[in-house]
């Protein structure tokens, strides 16, 4: 047999594109040529599987190789596709049977020993070759990964030699099956906050109801250690939210199956570019606001941040998702996280603060808030104060609520949200508030009165709704009250002060 057809995945956006991997034995010239728009990475591959084969103790075909990854007109990166090739050639040339070869899909980058390296993307081609039928045959670095599609059928090799082995029938691999025993998430407690009850209260509220958090205080008073703490009061993970969230994680290569079940909380540098936001490159990956999926994107020093890379987070804000275009592909990611952001009120950051050392004039601490845009501040929820804690407080032990009896209440009030309209009540729509937010006579008068003296958008307008909406359902309450309107309106600082 001198044509051998194997099956692997490309990685486009969260697709996983089968692709066919032929190759075809010919007489002629030795040659080794691999076509169907691969990269550099692939096109490398020629001498990794030639080394990788010889020093396995195979014979390589000393002839014409072709090697056609299809469809033609979709770019192939990275070193996946090692191992189908070195396969193929084997299966060509007769040194291995070929009659298997259609019951798997394979994917593993060779060392020239002929030992499997990790890939990235391992969760998004598993989950796809599970709903061809398929097995998918892999590193055994990217096993445990893998196997949590449940649907999946995973066998982990060592080895360009042990796949062989496995596909003669002379040493089978077993299915690689995951550990059952569930891993315990563990986060930061909220007790360890000392004082800073009302930032606590909004902290409830953005976990609830899944909004937006911008925290605005002098150094010291905690923004961080609050920011970090609120992964941990988040409603428990869904095994499809966990599903996804990780294989964002995948396609970025580096999920870690200890942090499976665990919500992730992202926290990049004021110096982060655009693409490394929202993601970017000629070949398309996942950026920050992706990779913190169904988690937190924590941007400290808000302000330093480029106005440019701020800009960048207004659509994926609302829409949930981000799409980058090249001229030559497009990808599509999800972005469902949640923005908490922290900023100090002025250039020296104590504004406010007791010991009255600020000397910022009106002009500096007006152009340090400009650097945030208003459509951008518009589409934060929550607007809140973080003041600086008196000193007494500091030397008191803590006795704060912790972050499970937290997380007892926002489970609840989720719940109540899900069953009401199947989503959390950040991501309503203007024709579900109409219909799910509505209030009486005494509330529609202090929203009327917010309005005209906050200047309030439409926008910001509907984020209150929505916001009382998450205040309500943390009280139990079916019905919208006056106090659930005025507290919602609290949290919009930033409006009070532009």
């Amino acid at each position: 047999m001198t044509l051998a057809v194997l099956y692997s995945r490309a990685l486009s956006g969260m697709d996983a594109a089968q692709v066919t991997v032929e190759v075809h034995l010919a007489n002629g010239l030795p040659s080794f040529t691999i076509v169907g728009l691969p990269e550099i990475e692939v096109k490398e591959s020629k001498d990794r599987v030639r080394a990788a084969l010889q020093n396995c103790q195979f014979e390589f075909p000393n002839r014409h190789i072709t090697v056609n990854l299809a469809p033609a007109d979709l770019p192939k990166e990275s070193g996946r596709f090692d191992l189908p090739i070195a396969l193929g050639i084997l299966a060509a040339s007769g040194q291995i049977p070929a009659d298997k070869l259609n019951e798997y899909e394979f994917a593993g980058e060779l060392a020239l020993t002929g030992e499997l390296r990790s890939i990235r993307g391992a969760l998004a081609m598993t989950y796809h070759a599970a709903n061809c039928g398929r097995a998918f045959m892999l590193p055994e670095a990217n096993a445990a990964e893998a196997a949590l599609v449940e649907q999946a059928t995973v066998y982990a090799a060592k080895s360009l030699l042990q796949v062989a082995a496995h596909l003669t029938g002379r040493e089978p691999i077993e299915r690689f099956l995951p550990d059952a025993q569930p891993l315990v998430p563990n986060y930061p407690d909220m007790r360890d906050v000392k004082g800073q009850g009302q930032a606590k209260r909004a902290l409830e509220v953005a976990a609830a109801g899944g909004h937006s958090l911008l925290m605005s205080g002098p150094p010291g008073t905690g923004k961080s250690m609050l920011a970090a703490r609120l992964p941990g009061i988040l409603p428990q993970m869904t095994q499809d939210e966990a599903l996804e969230s990780a294989a964002m994680q995948s396609l970025g290569g580096f999920f870690d199956v200890a942090k499976w079940m665990q919500r992730p909380y992202r926290a990049p540098h004021h110096t982060a570019s655009a693409v490394a936001l929202v993601g970017g490159g000629s070949n398309p990956r996942p950026g920050e606001i992706s990779i913190a999926m169904h988690g937190i994107l924590f941007l400290d020093e808000l302000p330093e941040f480029d106005r440019h890379v701020l800009e960048v987070l207004r659509e994926p804000l609302e829409s949930g998702r981000i799409t980058i275009s090249r001229a030559a592909r497009r990808a599509d990611f999800r972005a469902q996280f949640q923005l908490v952001a922290a900023m100090n009120p002025c250039p020296c950051g104590y504004l406010g603060h007791f010991n009255g050392k600020c000397r910022c004039t009106p002009d500096k601490i007006a152009r340090y808030r400009g650097k945030i845009s208003g459509p951008l501040l518009d589409r934060i929820d929550i607007q809140i104060e973080v003041p600086a804690v008196p000193q007494d407080l500091l030397l008191k032990q803590g006795d704060g609520e912790t972050s499970g009896e937290i997380q007892t209440r926002v489970q609840a009030a989720r719940q109540r949200a899900l069953l009401r309209q199947g989503k959390p009540n950040a991501l309503l729509s203007v024709s579900e508030i109409d219909a799910l937010c509505v209030v009486d006579e005494q509330g529609a008068a202090l929203l009327q009165q917010a309005i005209t003296r906050l200047n309030l958008s439409a926008r910001a307008y509907h984020r209150i709704l929505k916001l009382a909406r998450t205040i309500a359902d943390l009280a139990a309450s079916e019905n919208i009250l006056t106090s659930h309107i005025a507290e919602a309106v609290q949290y919009r600082r930033m409006d009070k002060q532009s």
